[in-house]
Parts: C-alpha cells; sequence; structure tokens
C-alpha cells in the first residue's frame, strides 16, 4: 500500500519564496523507487554556442515504466531565466504551478534572476500512463529581450523534467526522500552545504541519490565537485568527479540536455547503516590556464534519495475530546498509526498526555501495530488543578513522558498532535419567581411544578425542561422529578431546581414553592344525622391550616352554644351556655364568628342552616 509523508511547511508559504532552501518534501516508505524524465528547452549549450538568445517553443520524452510497477506520485519541475511563467502546458493540458522558487545571481551584467515551478501532476500522469509527453508554453522571452544580461553572461535557459514515484512490490523495503527549494552557487557564491534530514538508513545496498539542476555547463568545470558526507561522486563517463553538472541525464546517457542535469548516481559506499542525515556539498570555480578565475553558475533544484529502511513511524491523532459540563475530567478518544512505516510499530510504544506543558497521563499501545494499521484508545485526564476554562492539550506517543522516546522511527519529528479545549461551564443559576400554593393542611399541598416554565425566557426550550429537588441532583442528571405537574411539597418553602439543554452546556434555573394560607370556603348549612355525609361544619381550608383559629357559634337570640378551634369540630351539639350542653341543638339558623388569627385575614362572620 502507498504510505506517504508530506511536510507541509512549504505549502504554509506564499507561492513565491526567494532562495528557498532546499528541505525535505514528501516522503514514501515502502516498496518504492522512482525515475525521471525531462528535456531542456536550449538549442544547444549556451557557453558553447553564442548563436541564439532564444528557447524552444517545445520538447518531449518518453515515460516507459514495467507492468509491475505502478505510479503513486507524479511531479512537474519547469524552470528558466528571469520572472517565473507559473502556466506551461503538458500534452495539451494547463498545468499552474503550485510552487514558485526564485534565486538572483549578481553579475557582471547586474542582477539576473532565475526561477523553478512546481506542479502535482499525479492524476494526470496515471490517466495517460506510458507515453510520450510533449512539455510546451514556457515563455521567456520578455526577460531575455529586456535585460541582455542573460545571454550576455550565457545564463539563458530553460527545461522540465517529471519525477514518478511508483510502487513495485519486488522491490525492497525503500525509503524515497524528496527534498526540493532552489539554491545558486557561482562565482559569488562558489561552494553550498545542503544538510539532508530525516533519513534512515538500515542498509546501504543499493542506496542511490538523484539531482535536478540547471545552466550547468559541460565546458565550465573549474572547481566543480559534487559530494556526499565529503565523498566526491561521479557516474563516468556521463557525470567525471570535476564535471557533475554538464548537461546529462542518467534515465538515457543523453550528454545534450544542455544547460540542465537530471542525473542519478550510487551511493551505497557512501553513507552507513544507522545514519539520519546525508551532508551534500557543490563547489565551483577556479583559476584557468591564464590565471583567470571562472565558475559555473550551477541551480540545484531538488535531490532526492532512496535508502533501505526498515522502521515504523508512530503517529496519533485526538479523535474525540468529551468534556462534561462543570467537570474536572476529559475523555479522551486517540488513535495511533502506523502508517508512513516499513516495519511493525511495537506494543508497549509510550504515549504522553500533556495539559499546558504538564505531564497528566500516559498510556502505551496494547499490540504490535502492522505496516499501514492503527490502534485505538481512550484516557480520562483530571483537570481539577487547572483553573482555566481553556486548556492546550498535547499528546505525543513514542514519549516516556520526559520528551524521549524508546523505539527508532521513518520520522522522529511527527509524533504528536496539540488542540486547545474550551471547558464547557454552565451559567449562574437563574432564579425565578416563587410558585404559591394554598395550603391543604399541615404546611402542604400540590403544585404543577411546570407553571414555573411559563416565566422562563424564549431563548430556552421548555420542552426539554426537568426538574429536581437539589441543584447536586441537576448537575448530575439524578432523581428527576417524576411527575411535576402533581407535585406534593416535603417543606416549606421548599427550592426546585429545572435544567435545560443549553449550548454549550445547560441552564439552571430554582424556585421557591411557598405554601400559602388560603381564605377558608365556609358552607352554608350541614345535617348533623349521622349518616356520614355532611355531619359536621366542614369549613373547607380551616383545619390543619388556620390551626391557632377560634369558632364561635351562637343562636338566634345571640346566646353563645359552641366554642371550637383547630382540634375540636362543630357537630351540631353544644359546649357552651346554662343547659343542654353536649346535646344536639334544634333545627335552625346560627350565626357563627371565626377568628383566623392570621395576620393576614380578619375575623369571618355570617350564618349556617343547621337540619336533621
Amino acid at each position: 500500500m502507498r504510505v506517504v509523508l508530506r511536510i507541509t511547511i512549504l505549502f504554509l508559504l506564499p507561492l513565491l519564496a526567494i532562495s528557498q532552501e532546499i528541505q525535505l518534501f514528501e516522503q514514501f516508505n515502502g516498496r518504492f523507487d522512482y525515475l525521471a524524465i525531462g528535456n531542456t528547452l536550449n538549442q544547444f549549450e549556451n557557453n558553447l554556442d553564442n548563436s541564439f538568445c532564444e528557447i524552444l517553443p517545445e520538447s518531449s520524452a518518453e515515460l516507459f515504466l514495467d507492468s509491475n510497477q505502478t505510479a503513486v506520485a507524479a511531479y512537474l519541475f519547469w524552470a528558466g531565466s528571469g520572472i517565473a511563467d507559473t502556466e506551461v502546458i503538458l500534452n495539451g493540458e494547463t498545468i499552474s504551478a503550485q510552487e514558485q522558487y526564485t534565486v538572483s545571481f549578481n553579475s557582471s551584467s547586474g542582477e539576473l534572476e532565475y526561477f523553478s515551478c512546481f506542479a502535482d501532476i499525479t492524476e494526470l500522469l496515471q490517466l495517460q500512463e506510458n507515453t510520450n509527453y510533449s512539455f510546451s508554453g514556457l515563455d521567456i522571452s520578455e526577460a531575455l529581450s529586456t535585460n541582455p544580461g542573460y545571454c550576455n553572461t550565457r545564463t539563458n535557459f530553460a527545461g522540465w523534467s517529471i519525477y514518478v514515484i511508483y510502487e513495485d512490490l519486488n522491490l525492497p523495503l525503500n525509503q524515497v526522500s524528496l527534498f526540493q527549494g532552489l539554491e545558486i552557487i557561482n562565482t559569488n557564491v562558489t561552494e553550498k552545504t545542503i544538510e539532508l534530514d530525516n533519513i534512515n538508513v538500515l542498509d546501504n545496498f543499493g542506496a542511490k541519490i538523484g539531482f535536478l539542476a540547471w545552466e550547468g555547463d559541460d565546458a565550465l568545470n573549474f572547481g566543480e565537485s559534487l559530494s556526499i558526507n565529503d565523498n566526491i561522486l561521479s557516474n563516468p563517463p556521463l557525470n567525471l568527479s570535476d564535471n557533475a553538472f554538464n548537461g546529462t541525464n542518467s534515465f538515457t546517457n543523453s550528454t545534450e540536455f544542455y544547460n540542465a542535469d537530471l542525473d542519478v548516481y550510487d551511493i551505497q559506499d557512501n553513507i552507513s547503516i544507522g545514519d539520519t542525515s546525508a551532508t551534500i556539498k557543490l563547489t565551483t570555480g577556479d583559476f584557468d590556464s591564464g590565471g583567470n578565475f571562472r565558475a559555473d553558475l550551477i541551480i540545484l533544484n531538488n535531490i532526492i534519495t532512496v535508502l533501505n529502511s526498515q522502521l515504523p513511524d508512530a503517529t496519533i491523532v485526538v479523535d474525540q475530546v468529551r468534556e462534561e459540563c462543570n467537570s474536572n475530567s476529559l475523555i479522551i478518544d486517540y488513535a495511533v498509526y502506523n502508517i508512513n512505516s516499513t516495519d511493525v510499530l511495537p506494543a508497549g510504544t509510550p504515549i504522553a498526555f500533556y495539559l499546558d506543558g504538564i505531564l497528566v497521563a500516559q498510556a502505551q499501545t496494547n499490540a504490535n501495530i502492522p505496516i499501514g494499521g492503527s490502534e485505538s484508545g481512550t484516557i480520562e485526564i483530571t483537570i481539577s488543578e487547572f483553573d482555566t476554562s481553556i486548556v492546550n492539550l498535547l499528546v505525543i506517543v513514542d514519549d516516556e513522558g520526559s520528551g524521549m522516546g524508546i523505539v527508532n522511527e521513518t520520522n522522529e519529528v511527527n509524533n504528536e498532535t496539540a488542540l486547545s479545549i474550551e471547558i464547557p461551564s454552565s451559567e449562574p443559576t437563574i432564579d425565578l419567581p416563587p410558585l404559591p400554593g394554598c395550603d391543604d393542611g399541615f404546611n402542604m399541598t400540590t403544585f404543577n411544578l411546570t407553571t414555573a416554565l411559563e416565566t422562563i425566557s424564549d431563548e430556552f426550550d421548555v420542552n426539554e425542561a426537568n426538574f429536581y429537588l437539589s441543584e447536586q441532583d441537576a448537575i448530575q442528571l439524578n432523581n428527576p422529578i417524576l411527575n411535576p405537574a402533581n407535585f406534593i411539597n416535603q417543606l416549606s418553602p421548599q427550592k426546585i431546581y429545572i435544567r435545560i439543554p443549553y449550548s454549550p452546556c445547560y441552564q439552571l434555573f430554582r424556585f421557591e414553592l411557598v405554601v400559602e394560607n388560603c381564605p377558608p370556603i365556609i358552607p352554608d348549612g350541614f345535617s348533623p344525622n349521622d349518616d356520614g355525609y355532611n355531619d359536621w361544619f366542614n369549613i373547607q381550608g380551616l383545619y390543619d391550616i388556620f390551626d391557632q383559629h377560634k369558632l364561635l357559634i351562637y343562636n338566634r337570640y345571640g346566646t353563645l352554644i359552641f366554642e371550637g378551634n383547630n382540634s375540636l369540630k362543630w357537630y351540631g351539639r353544644s359546649n357552651r351556655g346554662l343547659n343542654d350542653q353536649g346535646e344536639l341543638v334544634p333545627v335552625g339558623t346560627y350565626f357563627y364568628v371565626l377568628h383566623l388569627n392570621d395576620p393576614n385575614y380578619s375575623s369571618l362572620t355570617g350564618w349556617v342552616y343547621l337540619n336533621y
């Protein structure tokens, strides 16, 4: 399967990069290799033939991949003198530059500028496959015609190349690393050292390195050299040790790749097993037989290495962070991957979790993760000591908690993922008006709690409301009141809490149930005949409500015949007067005085008819 590491730093830069240092652009790990095609747009080597000062309108090159070789990536490079032409044509398709690099040369004719452009053409090449690729549309005529310095210094050039990364299951496990940018050496800067990082050498057998360079001249090999790790490279007869940049193409053995070089070198004797970097050095410049200092102008566009490498590559992704409102913990779902790799990632690979730079938790992989595989995990992290609504989470795989790893990898700088997490918290509890209810006795009554929802703002969805007896229950979603429309209070007053979902958390409301003494309802009559119905002077809303009341009953002559209270009801018998105490009183109309003994109410008077 294809495994690719894309270094995104280049894409974070502006399209135009001035003298962009060559650095890792993309990396492939697996059974991969590469080949390159291309052509010059110069008619001849400009240093030998000064009869031309224009470029060819087009040139072509043939691509041939074996049947067992599958293209997984293809990149088009083009370059020339002057200001960049960012649109060209390849096999009739317009190609726009995705990257553009520029270098300059302070020549005897003034400041001269050169460019290189890059575009990913993978889809086009996979569609057209093996065919003749014709390149056209590159126009640098304005630069050449308006600035005679290019042709006067014989640095007028243009050309193109396609790099193809392919997979072949018959290949060993390789690491193909493409480094690109644009760097220059000339009479002013005669030496350039380039460090290639993020490579891993398991076995140096078959190791190779390739270069794409522009404006090299076969006839200007003064002090010219190309070396890796202080070893001079050569590939005779095309590329001699003192003339590496000489207008050649190693893939076709052509010596007519005028003012461009598309070369590849065997380096298995120039690197060592275990190397993680390589030093490339270019030189030019020396004195000729006449004592004149002369140097070639060489523009290096890219470097590609193919190294045998069998290593895992641990990366980690945070899939989800679950934060509960007003909670002191985070639940993190993550996955460890071994995608850009050539070996399994061993079980026990450590994982470290940091909040605001502080190590707060650790984990490890449970099983060997195969090439292209992954393993998911979940961990809960306590955040109570972080007094902030936003925390910065950093998760690093292959980290023992000290910043050190235990696994050698194809890439040691892609082990972490970071994100900022906002800890949700609810707004302060909102107080609602008290909900009153008439006392049914003993300071208790039945409330319809949903009535309180009528006082809540329309911004809250009251259809999602739940009622609770305590704030803690409301926060933890415990013990909701099951029948809020028929709720009998337990205390007076009693607090009730409402919880309504409200982004990003929820909103709590509270109100008090207040039991009130409502005006009693006094009947017009009763019949104390012991039939079980209406046998006493039943004043509703009085007993066990106005528990300090006094009831006085008078006959039609104004004589007090009964005195009652909360524990003594009137069943039609007298308990006052000189005669007949305890006897049923005669049928007739009687008059009452009801002292409620409540500061909110005056005494009540009236009549009641008694009949048997």
